[in-house]
């Protein structure tokens, strides 16, 4: 099977095109590395030539509320476009776990409007939302701080390793669309504000995380189950202890 990663020079494109070339899929790279442009459609038709998937994990470079809805919604119109051409028979989309529950976050409500492209195409399509990666930690921690103080909520957290996030999109991709979405989650839940105190003291940072339940996520005030998958989530199997592990004999 010819699968096409948008996004594939990225952290989860790269793992997701490196498992399914190991379980015999014909899968590349297409990202502005090999000179496909998702927003111009410059190499977009090339790239897809012969395709029967295309995976996107592709990221807005900005995350400004007007550039990061003009990259979602212009990439996906341009892909479907290009795969209706190609005859792509299963499109699939990477999004976040309660990203229809965050109105106030603008990247939120991009991923919303990315799901809403996807969903009335003509192109059969699987949308996976996964929760927040591991890797992450520190981006989440920078945009919540003020001075030397982190103002993290007290809301449910349950992170996943990009590698796990990968696995499961790439079985995804492997496998029949389902029309619909599927969410992915980390094996263990944690309080927000105190995973993220922990993973800053486990690395030396001297910031102090302070309890607010009205700092905002990117913009959007959370109530305690915006972040978590529901009980029907696939879940990935590497604990946090196991990553930092990982991480630490690299």
């Amino acid at each position: 099977m010819r699968i096409v990663v948008i996004g594939g020079s990225g952290l989860v494109g790269s793992k997701v095109v490196k498992l399914l070339g190991e379980h015999g899929h014909d899968a590349v790279a297409a990202s502005l590395e090999t000179g496909c442009n998702v927003i111009t459609g410059e190499g977009l038709d090339v790239a897809l030539e012969g395709a029967d998937v295309v995976v996107d994990v592709s990221n807005s470079p900005s995350f400004a509320d007007e550039d990061v809805m003009r990259f979602f919604t212009t990439s996906t119109e341009n892909q479907v476009a290009a795969e209706k051409k190609a005859g792509v028979r299963h499109h699939v989309a990477l999004s976040i776990v309660g990203c229809d529950r965050a109105p106030d976050s603008g990247y939120l409500r991009a991923k919303v409007a990315q799901e809403a492209l996807v969903e009335k195409s003509d192109v059969a399509y699987s949308i996976v939302r996964a929760t927040q990666f591991f890797e992450f930690g520190k981006a989440i921690a920078d945009s919540a701080t003020v001075g030397d103080e982190v103002h993290l909520p007290p809301v449910g957290f349950q992170p996943i390793a990009s590698e796990d996030v990968a696995r499961l999109v790439g079985r995804t991709a492997a496998g029949s669309p389902v029309n619909g979405v599927v969410e992915i989650g980390g094996p263990q839940r944690y309080r927000f504000d105190e995973f993220v105190a922990a993973a800053l003291k486990r690395v030396g940072d001297l910031r102090r995380v302070v309890t607010d339940p009205q700092a905002p996520y990117f913009g959007q005030v959370l109530a305690d189950g915006t972040l978590v998958p529901g009980e029907r989530a696939e879940l990935g199997t590497t604990t946090y202890e196991t990553f930092v592990q990982a991480m630490s004999q690299r």
